[in-house]
């Protein structure tokens, strides 16, 4: 394995920029090292081999005629199939969009193109999104990197397991319930969800539009910073975009001060349900912040247990509406059209041939609680529930800076394991879930492996909107306390792939 693809972005950028290394020969390296374990890992769902090469060019082109680039130009970044990247594939994950080619870009593409960054390909993802484990693709699940029998997580499956497996050094995921750190903590990478609405939504094809958020994925802290940097900011393409300025998060990586800062740890979020290695590393973590200068409070925030109830009446609801527009007329699959079938005939067996089980069974689930009759009683008040949630955090952030948790309650699970029983599946996103309800920034950060399976663990931080920053000087701190006491990052103990699997 070349050490370049074992190099940060930050690392590698700064090599670019200094002309040590060109473009070309870091984007060779991670398309080379994609040939090797690809038939393994499945984190791709289309690698753009030409186009990255010819972007890689350019950038190099550039650099060597002293134009200006941007801070990560060069670096080689994978892209979760669910934002629209013109001239490649889109497919959400799913047989109903196979083969569909978008003719513009999502606003987070493009501002990565105008950053001078090379996008290797297309990464898997549960189907639209739905999903805690990437096995809900149309297109095969993929495997996490440490244990190539284990889910890597979902949705964003895909982008995780690419930076675990250093097929990439950045990723971009999409978080509606937990999408982006959820991966991030059983993978050991970091993980990102911004304030919703510091990161635009325009190009991402929706699930549920009230809880949809790009953000950045990496194996570093600085590393997702910059990456956040380069992707935030308002959009006047997007009605939910804020019209505000980017916190200072690389600043805040840089930094990793949080001497004096109040870190409140959620009382709902332990006990039953916690594997004893999520809860022991978790608890380390919270130790190491308070010897850095932290105090620690216990917060109690009752209404989170209505979290998730919540979220699977707002989610599907939205999700029924959003997905209505996948009927065979538009764009897409197109079944049953042999020029006898009637309009509403085409469009049911449209659905029934594209659409996967947990689709189908969250559309029904959203179309019901739409119904009239039901309204009130289901979505009306899942939306009351919601509002309880957001009291209860502003509530906490009158003590505290920020929140934290366990990301997930167990570790990565093994492929198959859940698959058949939803209600199980759904729990992996319980400490996940109120802050999509929220707004709120949040992140995961690793913070070791656990005892009884030597998988990796989990912190999830939660910051009010805007104060993205604080979630990367907590992460600062923790990355760089424990990478002096384990004698080098957690990525750097990651088995070698077994790439004949």
């Amino acid at each position: 394995m070349t050490e370049l693809i074992k190099n940060t972005a930050a690392e590698l950028a700064a090599k670019i920029a200094a002309q040590e290394v060109t473009s070309v020969e870091v984007t060779q390296a991670h398309l080379d090292r994609m040939a090797a374990v690809e038939p393994a890992v499945h984190a791709f769902l289309h690698v753009d081999t030409e186009r990255a090469l010819q972007t890689a060019a350019a950038v190099d082109a550039k650099i060597s005629n002293g134009e200006p680039v941007g801070p990560l130009a060069g670096v080689p970044l994978a892209l979760k199939d669910v934002l629209t990247y013109s001239g490649a594939p889109t497919t959400c994950g799913s047989k109903i969009l196979e083969g569909w080619v978008p003719p513009y870009n999502a606003t987070v593409t493009q501002r990565l193109i105008d950053a001078d960054l090379v996008i290797l390909g297309k990464t898997n993802m549960d189907e639209f999104a739905m999903g805690s484990s990437t096995e809900n693709s149309a297109y095969g699940p993929t495997h996490n990197p440490w244990d190539l029998d284990r889910i890597p997580g979902g949705s964003g499956g895909g982008s995780s397991a690419s930076l675990a497996a250093f097929e990439a050094p950045l990723a971009i995921g999409t978080d509606t319930g937990g999408s982006i750190r959820q991966p991030a903590a059983v993978t050991g990478t970091v993980g990102v969800k911004p304030t919703y609405g510091g990161t635009s939504r325009y190009g991402l094809v929706a699930l549920a539009s009230s809880l949809d958020q790009p953000g950045p994925c990496a194996r570093t802290v600085l590393d997702a910073a910059l990456l956040h940097e380069v992707i935030a900011g308002y959009d006047p393409h997007d009605s939910t975009s804020i019209n505000e300025p980017v916190p200072g998060v690389v600043e805040a990586a840089r930094s990793g001060d949080i001497r004096g800062m109040k870190i409140g740890v959620v009382k709902e979020f332990a006990g039953e349900g916690y594997a004893a290695g999520v809860e022991q590393r978790f608890g380390e973590a919270v130790d190491q912040l308070a010897k850095l200068g932290a105090e620690i409070v216990e917060v109690s925030c009752p209404n989170f247990r209505y979290a998730m109830p919540a979220y699977y009446l707002i989610l599907p609801s939205e999700a029924s509406s959003n997905l209505a527009k996948f009927d065979g007329m538009r764009f897409g699959l197109r079944a049953g059209d042999d020029g006898i079938a009637g309009a509403e005939e085409v469009m049911g067996l449209t659905r029934e041939a594209g659409f996967g089980a947990e689709v189908k069974r969250r559309i029904m689930i959203g179309t019901y609680a739409l119904s009239s009759g039901y309204y009130d009683a289901y979505y009306g008040q899942a939306q009351k529930v919601r509002t309880l949630i957001i009291n209860d955090f502003d509530a906490a952030y009158q003590k505290v800076d920020v929140l934290v948790s366990p990301t997930t309650p167990t570790t990565a699970f093994r492929l198959g394991e859940k698959v058949d029983d939803p209600l199980a599946m759904y729990l992996n996103d319980l400490c996940t879930i109120p802050s999509n309800l929220a707004g709120n920034a949040s992140a995961s950060f690793p913070v070791g492996l656990a005892p009884e399976d030597g998988l990796p663990v989990g912190l999830q931080v939660v910051a009010p909107p805007l104060a993205d920053d604080r979630l990367y000087r907590v992460g600062a701190a923790l990355e760089r306390a424990l990478t002096e006491s384990w004698g080098g990052p957690l990525l750097a103990r990651i088995p070698e792939l077994e790439v004949s699997k």
